[in-house]
């Protein structure tokens, strides 16, 4: 980028006008000729034309000193970034590839980066494969987005998406916008006024205590998934704590043992002690490095096998492999773990969080308004 101080005649006023001209670069016409990008920045500054006597002249000397001064200070603020044509350049880059980079970053959590890596393929298709620039995002482009995901917007199977779902990928797309702010790749976030999906809480499939001694006594195709959904019935922990668990995060007790980890999820350390009952369902110990769930995968057949095997119990509710924990929650409150010991065992940093789970546990309700003794006696 360069800056130019030039100067162009004024015929009816007999001066000289002063202006910086800023070259940006090139950009190619349609018909495939190359045609400069330049601004402009007007000085109000005049030189006398054709200067007769030593006042005129000293005076367009200091007024021309003055533009070069201005021309310098500009100079600096462009290399700065301060006067905006840097941020010119900015606006151009990729928001599709951008995204991809924020979202390649969440790696190191894998529920996270497939998160992450949904909302961006969610993106591509409503852009239909199309590259867009920052100064293409604005308001009505966030509008449009959040009204795809909620009416148009298909999973893998073909389904419409969850509210949870719609709202996860609208506040990461917010999210990136934030960070291009952040970065002064854009002034403002055009979503900052755009409302987020309204949030609809799911119902938390679990089993029952009753309908977890069924699926014990229940055959299911592979053992280690029957052993690891079993073991999350009573410990609480997700699939991706499960499925990276090894033997050396395990510390026995005369009690049953405690793990000690970083949760997959928020990376948080986690001291959890686990019930003897717990045990009965790792196998047999293996060396420090190994994992305790050994061959345990999540895939579609997996998938299909767990619903087989709930079927085989008698069991027709819609349960995945994350209802164990639901599960290992409202038994915990149905038998009058207090909530607050219940969150810290799920590994929640928020009570509220937790207390989701109280809504379920309708025996607690009953009791609570029965409290009031009759009236009439």
């Amino acid at each position: 980028m360069k800056v130019h101080l030039r100067q162009r005649k004024q015929s009816k006023k007999g001066s000289i006008s002063l202006y910086l001209e800023i070259y940006k670069g090139t950009t190619r016409n349609q018909d495939g000729s190359i045609k400069n990008i330049k601004n402009y920045k007007y000085l109000n500054l005049y030189l006398i034309d054709n200067p007769k006597n030593p006042v005129d002249k000293q005076q367009n000397k200091e007024i021309l000193k003055l533009a070069e001064s201005i021309k310098a200070k500009t100079e600096l603020e462009i290399k700065n970034g301060l006067y905006g044509f840097t941020n010119e350049f900015k606006q151009d880059t990729n928001f599709i590839q951008y995204f991809r980079q924020l979202a390649e970053k969440k790696k190191d959590s894998l529920g996270n980066y497939g998160n992450w890596k949904s909302a961006h393929m969610q993106l591509i298709n409503f852009v239909d494969g199309q590259d867009i620039a920052f100064r293409n995002i604005d308001e009505a482009f966030c509008e449009n987005f959040r009204d795809y995901l909620k009416n148009s917007a298909r999973t893998k199977a073909n389904k419409s998406l969850s509210s949870n779902t719609i709202c996860s990928y609208f506040n990461k797309f917010r999210a990136v916008l934030n960070k291009a702010v952040k970065e002064k790749v854009i002034q403002f976030n055009p979503c900052i006024d755009i409302e987020n999906p309204k949030h609809i809480e799911n119902q938390r499939n679990h089993l029952t205590l009753d309908e977890v001694k069924l699926i014990v006594k229940t055959e299911c195709r592979y053992d280690v998934l029957k052993r690891a959904f079993l073991f999350s019935c009573l410990t609480g922990l997700r699939w991706s704590d499960i499925n990276k668990l090894k033997w050396k995060e395990l510390e026995f007790t005369k009690d049953g043992a405690r793990i000690t980890f970083h949760q997959q999820k928020t990376k948080g350390l986690q001291y959890l002690d686990i019930s003897k009952q717990a045990l009965n369902y790792i196998g047999s110990q293996a060396k420090s490095d190994d994992l305790v769930f050994t061959g345990l995968r999540y895939s579609s057949y997996t998938n299909i096998e767990l619903t087989k095997w709930m079927v085989r119990a008698g069991i027709t509710k819609d349960i995945t492999f994350h209802c164990a924990r639901h599960t290992f929650a409202v038994l915990q409150l149905s038998l009058g773990t207090e909530i607050y010991t219940l969150s810290k065992l799920l590994g929640h940093s928020a009570l509220k969080t937790t207390q989701v789970y109280s809504k379920i546990v309708d025996s607690k309700k009953i009791e609570a308004v029965n409290k009031i003794p009759d009236l009439n006696i």
